[in-house]
């Protein structure tokens, strides 16, 4: 248990660098992902008949 402030200090100081890294990365996926969905979104046709899917028939 010979450990310095200063190592401890660094060590500290390296895991918050990693963490934050992390962090940014993580944010970056999001924003790529979301991009990705809205893309996939304005790509899917609309229906050619306006009223499908407005109604169910039931019977009992």
């Amino acid at each position: 248990m010979d450990m310095s402030i200063a190592s401890l200090s660094v060590g500290l100081a390296q895991a918050q660098t990693q963490q934050q890294l992390g962090i940014a990365v993580l944010k970056e996926a999001m924003d790529t992902s979301g991009e990705a969905v809205a893309e996939l979104l304005e790509n899917v046709p609309v229906s050619l008949d306006p009223n499908l899917g407005t109604a169910i028939d039931i019977m009992a």
